[in-house]
């Protein structure tokens, strides 16, 4: 007789009698998923037990009335199911910031479609989201540094910074800090462009991330890497809210990471 039939003994019909007989059969503690099988009935339970000797088996023994029965449910699916949740939940957050983001075409001149954020900064919910989302992945990172790149970083590093127990350091255009400074010069579609950062705001050895709302051609995000890097600092990754995945910026990061949460198309 297998360790089954000898636990059910006793004649369940109904899930509510599976529900309470589950807390008082060991083999039926610590439950979360229901499948179909057969159990003997009364009149068959005694010959299919006498033949069960010789010629039983999982078949034979599980012949007759069809009930209901309760697969234990073991670490590793309930690992599987808590990720499933995690996986669906941070899903509907991501749509729901990738719906706060407004599209406004031929902006700021024909041909470009602007990803527009303040409208995800009028949604409270998306809003926090969005900063949840980043603050769940480098939590536990050991960073130190969180490298905001002018202007819109300044919006989303920080309350990342607080969050995670980091410095928050701008990245900022020439002639905006008032101190000395370490400038990383950087090109553009036609000419060149700059980068600033205060002298002393980082020390080497530390673990940066640097954050911007949109990556695009990926020019000023590979300036803030050069610069930080110039003074010793390690770069952990590179964070945005939007990609341009048509303008290729990730490919002109070479082997830095980019953690992006929506990608436009």
């Amino acid at each position: 007789m297998s360790p089954l039939t000898r636990n059910l003994s006793f004649q369940i019909s109904t899930v509510d009698d599976i529900v309470r007989q589950s807390y008082r059969t060991q083999h039926l503690t610590n439950c979360n998923s229901v499948t179909s099988l057969h159990l003997p009935s009364s009149s068959s339970s005694s010959s299919s037990s006498s033949s069960s000797s010789s010629s039983s088996s999982a078949a034979t023994v599980l012949r007759g009335r069809p009930l209901l029965y309760i697969r234990p449910r073991t670490p590793a699916a309930a690992a599987q199911r808590d990720q499933q949740r995690s996986m669906a939940a941070e899903d509907a957050r991501i749509a729901g910031i990738a719906s706060a983001i407004r599209v406004i075409p031929d902006f700021p001149k024909p041909g470009i479609l602007f990803q527009d954020i303040t409208t995800l900064l009028l949604d409270p919910k998306a809003f926090k989201d969005t900063i949840d989302l980043f603050v769940e992945r480098y939590k536990d990172k050991g960073i130190s540094v969180v490298a905001g790149v002018e202007a819109r970083g300044f919006i989303f590093g920080p309350p990342i910074a607080l969050a995670i127990g980091a410095k928050f350091v701008p990245m900022r255009k020439p002639n905006k800090l008032p101190g000395e400074v370490i400038s990383e010069e950087y090109s553009l579609e036609y000419g060149t462009d700059k980068i600033e950062m205060h002298v002393g705001a980082v020390q080497a050895g530390e673990r940066a991330l640097v954050i911007d709302d949109l990556i695009a051609t990926g020019g000023t995000l590979c300036a803030a890497i050069n610069l930080l890097e110039r003074v010793g600092v390690n770069v952990v990754e590179c964070a945005c809210v939007i990609e341009l995945p048509e303008l290729k910026g990730r490919e002109r990061l070479g082997d830095k990471p980019l953690f992006v949460l929506v990608s436009s198309t």
